[in-house]
């Protein structure tokens, strides 16, 4: 008999309930052994892995599903003997951050240990732009704040930090580059970042190409610091877009009389990177945002090229996470939870776990 979502919340909420958890002095620092080498069990499956954003989730979180709710979906995506990989956006998912009480994290720790989840990657914010949109924050405020953001993610498990930072440069998003100081940010907290075992990695995200300016900037800095693995990078597959599909943020033309609303300017430059892109940079990419926008009943992306993409990430020795991220027209009506659980199939399919 097939289950409903909220049949199936319920039941496990049951039965996880039933079970005699480990004390916390137990159980957290086994999860947080999670944290050592590579950041990932030796009994995971070596090659690229599957994973999930809360962000997916966004507008379900804190109004008709808890954070253990999104665990317990989550969970379920996972196979036998193949963990689920989790990102958090640490000023969303984390109560009270970024001073969460010791009562919170040690539910946190039961609850991934009670799903068999891994924290993969934790997301945050060098905001850059704090105080005004012509003023950037000072380099000693911005290092405390990078520090801060570490020294929580390793309490909390994570081994990746997706720190994204404020841009500048002009209208054109293309051509838009990381503030003055960002790579004084980032230098400051290296030591940090390593002591604890978390890489900061900064995101690649559509429109910014594979191969360009950006780019260019990002890699002469990881290379002649020698940041890597401390500093390095995560590739967003949202730069492999072949068109955009129906996502989130579209808008219907007017009926009559009106103008529809105007399409991004990169919008007819895509595709702006294709897979083979990240074969020089594989060494370098931690984690990756499986982004994706449109599933159709055959459980395909129509808008990436997901087959060419894990081939690219597989063939070349990734040997990381694939976190899900919905952007679908529907995600503001529920519609991440059946399209999470499509891009799954299809990924299983591809990874040969199905």
């Amino acid at each position: 008999m097939k289950m409903t979502r909220k049949e199936f919340l319920q039941t496990a909420a049951a039965v996880a309930g039933a079970i005699a958890l480990p004390g916390t002095a137990a159980s957290a620092p086994l999860a947080r052994q999670r944290g050592m080498d590579e950041g990932f069990p030796a009994s995971e499956r070596k090659g690229p892995k599957r994973g999930v954003s809360i962000y997916s989730y966004e507008h379900e979180f804190n109004v008709s599903a808890t954070l253990e709710d999104c665990l317990i979906e989550i969970s379920d995506l996972g196979m036998p003997g193949t963990k689920i990989g989790l990102e958090v956006l640490a000023n969303a998912h984390i109560k009270n951050y970024p001073n969460p009480s010791t009562a919170w994290i040690d539910d946190w720790y039961k609850m991934l240990d009670r799903y068999d989840i891994i924290p993969v990657e934790y997301g945050h914010w060098v905001d850059t732009k704090l105080y005004s949109e012509t003023q950037t924050i000072d380099t000693k405020e911005g290092v405390e704040m990078l520090i801060a953001d570490i020294k929580l993610a390793s309490r909390l498990g994570f081994t990746r930090a997706r720190t994204k930072v404020g841009m500048q440069g002009g209208a054109s998003m293309m051509t838009q580059t990381p503030a003055d100081n960002f790579f004084e940010i980032i230098k400051g907290a290296l030591e940090t970042a390593q002591k604890h075992n978390v890489r900061m990695l900064t995101e690649i995200h559509i429109p910014t190409p594979l191969k360009g300016p950006t780019m260019d900037k990002y890699m002469d800095f990881i290379t002649k610091e020698n940041t890597n693995p401390w500093f390095a990078l995560n590739i967003d597959f949202s730069v492999f877009q072949t068109r955009m599909g129906p996502q989130l943020g579209d808008r219907p033309a007017p009926a009559a009389g009106g103008q529809a609303s105007h399409a991004p300017s990169w919008m007819g430059k895509l595709p702006l990177s294709v897979p083979e892109d990240m074969i020089p940079l594989i060494p370098y990419i931690h984690c990756c945002h499986a982004k994706f926008i449109d599933m159709n009943d055959d459980c395909e992306e129509t808008t990436i090229p997901y087959p060419e993409v894990i081939k690219v990430l597989a063939d070349h020795g990734y040997d990381g996470y694939m976190m899900s991220e919905y952007e679908g027209i529907d995600k503001l009506q529920g519609g991440a939870w059946p399209a999470v659980r499509k891009q799954h199939v299809m990924m299983k399919r591809l990874l040969g776990e199905a």
